[in-house]
């Protein structure tokens, strides 16, 4: 059963997308925000920073796409974001999803998508 939003807490688990689903991280509290995808050379799947409007991507070793999410986890935004970038506030967001570039599109997210996590 997909898990609220509101229960969201680090560590693993799956996002379900319409084909499937993903190995998904997800990084809740400040510390795992805080490192969220800094020192990888890569991710398996994608990390879900929540809660959270924007992201940056300083320090970073590779370039990533980022879905911004509402409460709903309904996607509002999609950008692909090269190494030593900020990303702009989307102020509708609640959590941003990364994973590395190509990824999102190969999975079928895009604006207006609906997802789901399960634990």
């Amino acid at each position: 059963m997909p898990t609220p939003t509101t229960e969201l807490r680090d560590g693993p688990a799956r996002l379900r997308v319409a084909g499937g689903a993903v190995p998904l991280e997800i990084a809740a509290s400040p510390r795992a925000r805080t490192r969220g995808l800094l020192g990888r050379d890569g991710i398996d799947g994608a990390i879900l920073i929540t809660p959270s409007k924007s992201i940056h991507i300083l320090r970073m070793r590779f370039t990533i796409d980022a879905a911004y999410l509402d409460k709903q986890l309904r996607v509002i935004d999609v950008h692909t974001m090269k190494p030593n970038r900020l990303g702009m506030p989307r102020w509708r967001a609640r959590h941003v999803l990364e994973a590395e570039a190509g990824a999102l599109a190969r999975w079928g997210i895009h604006p207006g998508v609906q997802l789901s996590i399960d634990h």
